[in-house]
């Protein structure tokens, strides 16, 4: 993964309090030993289908807010994968659950997908490219360290476990590529000349959309609208 003086991992240590929260959350345990009630999983795989909607505008924001080609075409990378692939495993895992696609579209949408996604397209327009993938990457790099760990968990990739397909796919070295990359680019918009009060103001973005992934959670967890 990345070093210790990325940017990622500073920002991780700055708000390592909310990164626990969120990694090691009561949600996260159930899918690692199976013992998450089916109906949280599935009303969280809706309302995920639903945020990954929202990112992939996100990082059409990107695509806007770049300033040379090689960050537009990696941000179009990114929602091209998004809408094409990770959606698409949203749909092929739902379906195991008797919902289609047409059922995830009509999902209305919970209050905490409203208010993490809408948080990440307000920073992104309001700020530049580095506030808005502040904003994004404790979801990409999130979800690499708790599949990764889930992963080495007993059974936790075995079929006995209903949730051994999710784990699967974000402990994947293709996705630990994509966690690196989006790691890589946050030390590369920043630059290495980050002051103080720009640092801080990031760590505000990184904590505020880490505590939102928490509530993501919960809201799976409670079944929450």
């Amino acid at each position: 993964m990345a070093p210790s003086s990325s940017l990622f991992e500073r920002l991780k240590a700055a708000a390592s309090d909310e990164w626990s929260a969120y990694t090691d959350h009561a949600f996260v345990r159930g899918l690692g030993d199976g013992s998450l009630p089916q109906a949280c999983f599935r009303h969280y795989l809706a309302q995920d289908y639903l945020f990954l909607i929202h990112f992939a505008r996100a990082y059409a924001l990107a695509v806007y807010k770049s300033r040379n080609l090689a960050d537009m075409r990696s941000a179009g990378k990114t929602m091209s994968a998004l809408l094409d692939m990770e959606m698409g495993l949203h749909v092929r895992l739902c379906a195991g659950w008797g919902l289609s696609e047409a059922d995830l579209e009509a999902t209305p949408e919970a209050s905490a997908t409203m208010a993490y996604t809408r948080y990440v397209l307000e920073e992104g327009m309001r700020g530049d490219l580095l506030d808005l993938h502040v904003a994004l990457v404790p979801c990409v790099i999130g979800y690499w360290e708790i599949g990764k760990a889930l992963a080495a968990w007993p059974g936790a990739l075995e079929e006995i476990n209903p949730y051994h397909e999710w784990i699967g796919e974000y402990s994947t070295e293709a996705y630990r590529e994509v966690a690196e990359e989006a790691s890589a680019r946050l030390d590369r918009l920043a630059g290495g000349n980050l002051s103080e009060s720009r640092f801080a103001d990031l760590v505000r973005i990184f904590r505020q959309a880490t505590k939102l992934e928490v509530d993501f959670w919960q809201m799976g967890l409670d079944l929450a609208d």
